[in-house]
């Protein structure tokens, strides 16, 4: 279901770049109308596929089966960062611009700060603009869309040629029961955190964009500070609550040599790294950064408990993953 709302996002984002590159088809090279055509038709294909075939595990031509599946998987890694690359370099031209006189803009794009030959194009008409943010904000549903297929698709590479006990049925039981016991607490928290991210993460970005004032953009950065100070400080002590309820466990640790689970633990850490070289790199710049304020403060705090909540928590699924089942 999330696969499927993230993908129809992403293709409302390919229509809209489509319609916006169909403006300056004069000005532009062809492989810019047919990249958004190919990535639709891929979005659609791959999203087919998945919500078939997620559940397979498939016992035969196994070695091909795994290289198909690390080739889509390394595609859809490879368009995430096109993404993401993109965003950043729309938002910095987007910054330049704001900043800067229209000559001194384009002579900058002249002498090399081009990154595509889009920003040379003129976008005066209104539908030329509306395709423009359309597109532009829809970015974050077609990077998390990337995210989200490339977990199934690494899901169903450690699921090639593995063997399911079909007379194991205590696992639907125990959900069941989990839900009925807690009254969905744990669901209603998320939803709760989720819905305010959400609700705080729009209020950021309409003050502090749209906002000319220092004192609105102030506020606007001190509740988002605030917000995420308070969710990590969550998040931490959930981990920390875990780790200590598995010590009160009753159930051995798996100690055998396990590629899969290895893996995992490489990539969860490797996924960690980026996190903390972001943190460490805000909290030098805080450091070394004068006058130290309300907001410097609280991003520092974000800062420390952002490396806080990765370490708990990246602690607490590695231990999980070495318990044995019950």
């Amino acid at each position: 279901g999330g696969l499927i709302l993230f993908a129809i996002f992403s293709l409302v984002m390919d229509v809209f770049k489509i319609g916006y590159y169909s403006s300056f088809y004069s000005c532009l090279s062809a492989i810019k109308i047919i990249y958004p055509i190919v990535q639709a038709i891929f979005v659609v294909v791959q999203t087919y596929f998945l919500w078939v075939s997620a559940k397979d595990c498939i016992h035969v031509h196994l070695n091909v089966t795994r290289c198909g599946l690390m080739l889509t998987l390394t595609t859809n890694l490879a368009v995430w960062m096109s993404a993401v690359t993109d965003e950043s370099v729309h938002k910095a031209h987007s910054k330049l611009k704001k900043n800067m006189t229209e000559e001194i803009f384009r002579w900058l794009l002249k002498v090399g700060m081009r990154s595509s030959s889009v920003e040379e194009c003129n976008c005066n008409s209104q539908i030329c603009q509306i395709f423009k943010n359309g597109y532009f904000w829809l970015y974050p549903f077609n990077i998390e869309y990337s995210l989200f297929a490339s977990a199934m698709v690494y899901v169903m590479w450690k699921n090639v040629g593995r063997f399911i006990d079909h007379h194991s049925h205590h696992i639907q039981h125990l959900k069941f029961k989990l839900f009925r016991r807690t009254f969905f607490v744990g669901i209603m928290l998320g939803l709760i955190i989720l819905v305010s991210g959400l609700g705080v993460l729009i209020l950021y970005e309409v003050q502090v964009n749209s906002s000319t004032e220092s004192s609105k953009k102030s506020q606007a950065l001190t509740m988002y500070y605030i917000f995420n100070i308070v969710c990590l400080s969550l998040m931490s002590l959930v981990c920390i609550g875990g780790s200590i309820i598995y010590r009160f466990d009753k159930r051995d640790m798996d100690r055998h040599k396990n590629p899969t689970r290895t893996l995992d633990v490489a990539l969860l850490m490797g996924a960690a790294l980026g996190q903390y070289a972001i943190s460490y790199y805000s909290i030098v710049a805080i450091v070394a950064s004068t006058p130290r304020d309300t907001i410097s403060a609280l991003n520092l705090t974000y800062a420390l408990l952002m490396i806080a909540q990765h370490t708990f928590q990246n602690v607490f699924i590695i231990e999980g993953l070495h318990r044995q089942p019950p």
